[in-house]
């Protein structure tokens, strides 16, 4: 336990004490390098997976027109425009 007052003395004179107050990590976690790739190679397939899935469920509606595309083009056709 490093807590506690500590002096220096040099040549015989001491120094004005220091208080060491030292706390523990109780719910530390050690990270390592493996670890910091794990979670990057990790974030970067879920990033992928997404971006994959996005991209899949958008490109089913290219096929469908909007609610107005549909009016307008029949109001053309009815005004002889």
């Amino acid at each position: 336990d490093p807590r506690g007052t500590y002096t220096c003395e040099t040549d015989g004179k001491e120094s004005s004490p220091l208080q060491v107050h030292y706390r523990m990590c109780q719910n530390c976690i050690e990270v390592d390098a493996p670890t910091i790739s794990g979670i990057v190679v990790a974030d970067v397939v879920a990033t992928i997976f997404l971006a994959v899935a996005v991209y899949c469920i958008t490109g089913q509606d290219k096929g469908r027109m909007s609610r107005g595309e549909g009016r307008a083009l029949l109001a053309a056709r009815r005004w002889g425009r």
